[in-house]
Parts: C-alpha cells; structure tokens; sequence
C-alpha cells in the first residue's frame, strides 16, 4: 500500500503527448451520449480523475455539466463516501484522500492532494465541505477564504470581508437547492478596544457581526447581530438546506441549543434537541447520516450514543439508533502526546466522533485525530482501517468527490 500523490498538472502533461491523438483512446466516444453519461456518473472519484487524464476527448465527457450533476447525486444517494484528511501538523498543512467508494486495492491507498495555492496559504482551516467544494481560510491572517475543488485543482479566492484586530470567527459553507446559490457565512465574535472584562478561561467576546457572501456575488452582505454564542467547529452539518452549530452556555441562555441558520431566508432558528440529558454538557458533536441531522453524545466510561432525527424539525422523530461501546484502536495504544499547542485541528480532547454511515450499514469513526475505525453495529465489532502514510495527526472531513465547479461572473 502506497501513497499517490494526486497532481493534475503533472499527470495530464505525462499522458498528453502519448494519448491525445491517439484514435484508439476515445472508443468511449461511440457509445450513445446517454449510456456514455451513466457509465461516468457512477465511476468513483480517483477513477474519473484517471479516466480524465486520458485525453483531450475524454476529459470533455468527465467534465460534461451533465455528468458532473448525475455523478454529484449518485455520490450524495448511492455510495460510499470520500474523505479529505486535513493535517496542519507540524507546520505547513497537507491534504489527503481516501475514497471508500473505489476498487480494493485503491481503498487501501492514502492519496496526497498538492494544493495549487500551498505557497501563498501555507496554513489553513477547511470550513466546510458541499458538492465535491472545499471552503478554506487561512489560519495565519484570517482575511482570505477559498473555494477548492481537491479533485480537479481549481480554486477561487473570495472577496476580503470586513475585519476586527481582536476577534474569533465561526464559519459556515453551504448550498441552497432553493435558488441554486452556494453561501459562506461569517460570525464573527469581537471585542472594541481595550475595556476591562472578567477574568475566565475563555476570552469573552461581547460583540458580534454576522456576514454573508453569495458566491458570484462582489462583496459581502451584514445581517446584524446574532445572540446565540457558537462553538467554533469545523465542517459544521448542512441538512435540509440549514447550517447547524452547537451554542456555548452564556448567561441568559444557560442550556446548550442547537442552532441552524436557513440559507433561504439567512435567519436563526433553534432545532429541537432529543430528550437525553448529556446535551446540557459539552458532550456531544453533530454529524449528517444518512441525509439526516444526529447528534453523537458522550457517555460514561467511553461509549457514544448517537441520536438520529428522521424527521428534519420534529422533536418527536428523534430515535436512539446506534449505542456504541468503548474501544482504543492498535495504533493509539502507544503513547504519544498531542502536540495541542502546535495542532490546531484537535477535537478538543474527545476520543472519537462519528463521521458517516457507509453503504454497508458499518459507521465510520474517527479516533483521537490519530485513527479511523469501522464499527458494525449489527455484529457489535470494530475494525481498524489501516492505511500506509497516514498522517500522525488529522482532521477528517466527509467529502463528496466530484469534478464539481461554480461557474460566476468573473471566472
């Protein structure tokens, strides 16, 4: 098992010369344009990217508008998903893939994405992930936000936003079916000059200003003030259109709350919670299975609960689906100590959060940013996913792979 380096540029200049005018590579062209379409649209994500290098014919078909759409909704419906592995560890950050939804022998390949931009981000957060589309910020200055599509090398840097000199921002990156607009939000906590404020652990924000960008609009839009407090996580769960982030207790508002934010309308709403206590508590994380919003609590002696809502915006529909036991991975059985003041990524301290459901009912979990796991919730085992060149330390983002792009005014 090997590490592949995924660069576009490198590999289609390798093939262009020996493949492009080659008649015997674009056999693919005979097919019936629709059969042509529907055998692409389900090819998993590192085999499009292979099939797209071939030549100049076959790359036009890969990146055909239509096909993009039919693979980006099998992707969604019908199959196992990709996931990025972010690592900003020790200092200048790297990407990597693993598609669950390939060949064997390609699941068992850890696959290094070189990112076009490295040198004039070195170090950066990924936002979020929406349709095969990364947003990043940069973690060292704060001002720039990019769109990335890790799979077929573009990207877009996005308007500057208004900033404050001592601030904290919670971000959001999302797509609306409604109008068919891809939005970044910005909540950005802050604090105006040099005022006393209570000493505490936590640096005390008292201001607020919620900033929207609509992707191929020029600049960015304020809503105002928001008057939940927001815990700052990455990759934050879209469901049914809506943002979702846990709020911090403050004083008016004691309890933890779940809060979404409606693309449609660009307002605050809170989500009904199941009726499990752990949720008052910092305990728990959010994550999408099956298209669904859940809820992944913390439990004693390290099992995880994890609450599904079948029913978007029913309190009612909240079921307890999966019980999961405690268990430590081969590899975290020796003793390493977390780099926290290096490793921003680190989920503060928690031992394993939920990722997804695979397509053969086994839930992804990621371990102390150091392991994935597939748990079998039928048999009730675990099973270690170990893959050469994984990263020591790592963030891990479902990813929807696709050759997806955003095609605005000034592209």
């Amino acid at each position: 098992m090997a590490i592949m380096d995924l660069d576009f540029e490198r590999h289609s200049k390798r093939r262009k010369t020996k493949l492009e005018d080659d008649p015997q590579t674009t056999g693919m062209e005979l097919l019936p344009r629709e059969i042509a379409q529907d055998i692409l649209s389900r090819l998993p994500i590192s085999s499009l990217v292979k099939f797209k290098c071939v030549c100049r014919a076959w790359r036009v078909m890969a990146l055909d508008p239509e096909v993009v759409n039919l693979s980006l909704s099998c992707s969604i419906q019908d199959t196992d998903p990709c996931v990025i592995l972010h690592c900003d560890f020790p200092i200048r950050n790297n990407l990597y893939f693993v598609d669950f939804a390939a060949h064997e022998e390609e699941k068992e390949k850890v696959n290094r994405i070189r990112a076009p931009f490295s040198s004039m981000m070195p170090e950066f957060e990924v936002v979020g992930s929406c349709n095969g589309l990364l947003c990043l910020s940069d973690s060292l200055y704060s001002d720039s936000l990019y769109i990335y599509n890790p799979f077929t090398g573009r990207y877009k840097e996005l308007p500057k936003s208004l900033q404050y000199p001592d601030q904290e921002v919670v971000f959001g990156f999302g797509f609306n079916p409604k109008t068919n607009e891809y939005k970044v939000i910005r909540i950005v906590y802050y604090r105006n000059g040099h005022g006393r404020y209570p000493r505490s652990r936590r640096i005390i924000y008292p201001l607020s200003q919620v900033q929207i960008l609509t992707l191929g609009c020029p600049g960015w839009r304020s809503l105002g003030k928001v008057s939940y407090r927001l815990v700052r996580r990455a990759s934050e769960t879209l469901v049914n259109g809506r943002l979702h982030w846990v709020s911090r207790p403050c004083r008016n508002k004691p309890a933890r709350r779940l809060v979404s934010f409606d693309l449609t309308d660009e307002e605050f709403r809170e989500v009904p919670k199941p009726d499990c206590g752990g949720l008052n508590r910092c305990d728990y994380h959010l994550a999408v299975l099956r298209g669904c919003l859940s809820v992944a609590v913390y439990c004693n002696y390290g099992r995880l609960e994890i609450w599904v809502m079948k029913e978007y915006n029913v309190k009612g529909s909240w079921v307890k689906e999966y019980s999961i036991g405690a268990y430590m991975p081969k590899g975290l059985k020796q003793n390493l100590v977390r780099p926290l003041k290096i490793w921003k990524n680190a989920s503060n301290g928690r031992a394993v959060r939920a990722l997804c459901v695979l397509k053969n009912g086994e839930i992804l979990l990621e371990y102390k940013n150091r392991a994935l796991v597939s748990y079998d919730p039928k048999k009730g085992k675990f099973k270690d996913i170990d893959l050469q060149g994984t990263p020591k330390w790592f963030q891990t983002v479902v990813h929807v792979g696709s050759l997806n792009w955003i095609d605005t005014p000034s592209d």
